[in-house]
C-alpha cells in the first residue's frame, strides 16, 4: 500500500512517515500542496495524509483537485492538522475527506485511523 504524506513541517512529516513505514506502508512525502498534488496525480496512491495549512496550495485545494480527477475520486484522504474547528472539519468532510486527526497526534491513533480508512475504501 502506498501513502502520500504532505506537511510543510519536516519534523511532522518524518514522524508520520516513520510510523507508517513501521506499519509496512510505502510512503511518499511532500512538503507543500503543489508537490502533494503532483504526486497524487502521478503516483498510484492508496491514501493521502494531508495537513490543512501548507505553502501555495493548502490541504483543501489538494482535496478539491484530487476529487476532480476520476481516478482519485474514491482515494481515502485523512487530514492531520491543527485546524479542527467544526467549520473546518465540516468543510473538509463536504469536500470528501474521510477522517480528521488533530495535532499534536498520537502515532497509535494515526495507525488505527489509516488502517480503518484503507479498510473502508476496500469495501
Amino acid at each position: 500500500m502506498k501513502i502520500l504524506v504532505a506537511d510543510d513541517s519536516s519534523t511532522v512529516r518524518l514522524m508520520i512517515a516513520a510510523r507508517l513505514r513501521t506499519d509496512g506502508y510505502e510512503v511518499l512525502e511532500a512538503s507543500n500542496g503543489a508537490e502533494a498534488l503532483d504526486l497524487a496525480l502521478s503516483a498510484d496512491l492508496d491514501l493521502l495524509v494531508l495537513d490543512k495549512v501548507m505553502p501555495g496550495l493548502d490541504g483543501f485545494d489538494v482535496v478539491r483537485a484530487v476529487r476532480a480527477d476520476p481516478r482519485l475520486r474514491t482515494t481515502p484522504i485523512v487530514m492531520l492538522t491543527e485546524h479542527t474547528s467544526q467549520t473546518e472539519v465540516l468543510g473538509g468532510l463536504g469536500l470528501g475527506v474521510q477522517d480528521y486527526i488533530p495535532k499534536p497526534f498520537n502515532p497509535d491513533e494515526l495507525s488505527v485511523r489509516v488502517r480503518r480508512a484503507l479498510q473502508r475504501a476496500a469495501l
